[in-house]
């Protein structure tokens, strides 16, 4: 299992002046400030004081030097663009960002919706590199991960989904190498060496994970419940959870639940996830408006927290 994991197996983006920052061990200022401005400028692209985005990231513990480092560097990188009034500057993310973020978004959003059974047919992707193009090898490896495979050996690549239009797109932009790919059911054999496809995916450490997430954020829900999660602190939860719960689709694409341990606790990380992120949702939209309007007296009713069902439904930025 590979870890840390990239922003961009979340957010992905074909385009190569846009580039998201990488998801840490931990939140980087950089990755803290795109979860800030997607999670309340994503519909409408609203500007921001550069000032106001310094202090929501300053509220979440990142140190102001910090803060406008990040800031200069997702606006060399395309990810904000800014406009000047005087001595006074504001961001927003660019067209193509937040398309990218959008998209991501709606993937983890509808995670774990998925209805319908498991045909029992898995993907095959197998590929051969030379041994000087490792970086090509390793550009793939990571493509395949963010579409959902996991290697069962090491250029044999699986996934239980059919291979869909955006597979089919991404490895096809594939130049280097050779590459096959099969759509096909697992014969079994009794053999010693056989080995279950499923044991591509670190099943038990994916499970602990589930339970570490449901652990922090179980206990919240009273007080979410009974609204006494409120300001700044609604803010950062909210954050916290999407920083979280986003490498769920990424370790575990929804993997079969009949060849998974009972109990699988997919479900019920998505339900502490929903109940969080929603429920804080205005609560935490109050409080950026109103930090918002210290640096700036216009009306800030752009300043909008999306639910996750908005999420899933892959709005387009405006």
């Amino acid at each position: 299992m590979v870890s840390p994991y990239d922003i961009e197996d979340v957010f992905p983006t074909d385009a190569a002046t846009v580039r998201l920052p990488r998801q840490q061990a931990g939140s980087t200022a950089r990755n803290l400030a795109v979860t800030l401005l997607a999670d309340y400028t994503l519909r409408t692209r609203a500007w921001l004081p550069s000032a106001a985005i310094v202090a929501l990231l300053e509220e979440a513990g990142i140190g102001s030097a910090a803060a406008r480092t990040a800031i200069s560097r997702l606006f060399r990188n395309q990810v904000l663009e800014s406009s000047r009034n005087g001595r006074y500057s504001s961001y927003r993310m660019t067209t193509a960002a937040a398309a990218d973020l959008s998209a991501g978004g709606a993937w983890i959003a509808g995670f774990g919706t998925r209805p319908e059974p498991w045909d029992g047919y898995w993907t095959l992707v197998s590929f051969s590199f030379p041994q000087d193009e490792r970086g090509g090898r390793r550009a793939l490896r990571t493509q395949l991960r963010w579409l959902g495979f996991a290697p069962l050996y090491d250029a044999l690549w699986i996934s239980p989904d059919a291979p869909n239009p955006t597979v089919k797109q991404r490895l096809a932009a594939t130049t280097l190498g050779t590459m096959t790919m099969f759509h096909a059911r697992q014969v079994e054999l009794a053999a010693p060496g056989m080995r279950d496809p499923i044991e591509a995916w670190d099943v038990a450490n994916i499970a602990s994970r589930y339970h570490t997430f449901i652990r922090r954020w179980q206990p919240l829900l009273p007080e979410i419940r009974t609204g006494t999660v409120l300001g700044a602190a609604a803010v950062r939860a909210r954050t916290e959870v999407m920083d979280a719960y986003r490498q769920f689709p990424v370790i575990d694409p929804e993997l079969p639940i009949e060849l998974l341990p009972a109990h699988w606790p997919r479900a019920e990380a998505r339900e502490i996830f929903v109940a969080v992120y929603d429920g804080l949702a205005a609560p935490a939209e109050e409080h950026v408006r109103a930090l918002v309007a210290r640096f700036d007296d216009a009306p800030r009713r752009e300043i909008r927290a999306h639910s996750t069902a908005e999420l899933a439904g892959s709005f387009v930025p405006s």
